[in-house]
């Protein structure tokens, strides 16, 4: 009897062997969720989440604004009317549905630092 192969979930042309492994690969990494975290609050310019995020290089940061656009969490939005060039980050319908995962997220590093930090 032939053994078939587990079925791969698909998203945005990617392959994933599971939810989970899906969930990682679209927020997973060291600044994705970060990013999100900073966003729940509104909309921040690129300068704003740098500030945020003093430790991320220009490079990385970058990488994971664009990997974030192109998945479609986040929108970028661009004002060239005047100099300097402006742009803007903010969730879209699509990234505010991972609100209560990023806010899980966040609370339990505050309950791991309440009770297990040295």
């Amino acid at each position: 009897m032939k053994e078939s192969a587990p079925r791969m979930l698909k998203f945005k042309g990617k392959e994933y062997p599971c939810c989970a492994s899906l969930t990682m690969g679209i927020i997973g990494g060291k600044w994705k969720t970060v990013i999100l975290f900073h966003l729940l609050e509104g909309t921040l310019r690129y300068s704003e989440l740098r500030k945020e995020m003093p430790t991320v290089t220009e490079r990385t940061l970058s990488l994971q604004l664009k990997a974030l656009e192109e998945d479609g969490l986040i929108n970028r939005k661009v004002y060239t009317s005047k100099p300097p060039l402006k742009v803007e980050y903010s969730l879209t319908d699509f990234g505010k549905t991972l609100t209560p995962l990023i806010q899980s997220i966040a609370n339990w590093g505050d309950f791991v630092l309440e009770n297990y930090a040295d």
